[in-house]
């Protein structure tokens, strides 16, 4: 791995991992999707992409969760799938949540990040002036992970972009 590729976030599958077709891949990545997880691959051409993967913040299931772990910044990862070249072209972009009535609003801050988001909140309660045990740790690699190792699995390359498009 080069320093470029450090820097992107690039990684390559094994040596002797057999490409897998775009449906394979796609298809992969999708069947990411279950309901025991925080997160959902969705289409994405609205935002000029082939999938998205981001937090399920409106879904009923889960934004208690994300209410609970005061979550403040947010960040969704889309993807071009390359046939060409086998690769993912990945790219992460980061929001700021405001909640009110625990309803979640999105919105692009000042200091937004493009490129590769690495991002880790950790939340504790505070009850009368005790430290409770109960912490929620809400990591963008738990959302980054599962997709790259789909990705490397199906033989395909998973390249981060930093400037330039998807």
């Amino acid at each position: 791995m080069g320093l470029f590729d450090r820097l992107t976030g690039t990684r390559r599958p094994d040596v002797g991992v057999a490409p897998r077709s775009t449906t394979e891949v796609r298809e992969a990545l999708l069947g990411l999707n279950r309901p025991d997880v925080p997160y959902v691959i969705r289409g994405g051409r609205d935002e000029g992409a082939d999938l998205v993967a981001e937090w399920r913040l409106t879904d009923p299931v889960w934004r208690t969760f994300f209410v609970r772990s005061e979550v403040s910044r947010v960040f969704q990862v889309r993807m071009r799938l390359v046939p060409a070249k086998g690769e993912i072209r990945s790219l992460d972009q980061q929001y700021e949540v405001t909640w009110s009535g625990g309803v979640p609003t999105l919105a692009i801050s000042a200091e937004s990040r493009r490129g590769r988001v690495r991002t880790t909140s950790k939340c504790w309660t505070l009850a009368g002036g005790v430290e409770s045990t109960e912490t929620f740790s809400f990591d963008a690699a738990d959302l980054k992970e599962p997709l790259q190792k789909a990705v490397l699995a199906a033989g395909w390359t998973w390249r981060g972009v930093v400037t330039g498009k998807l």
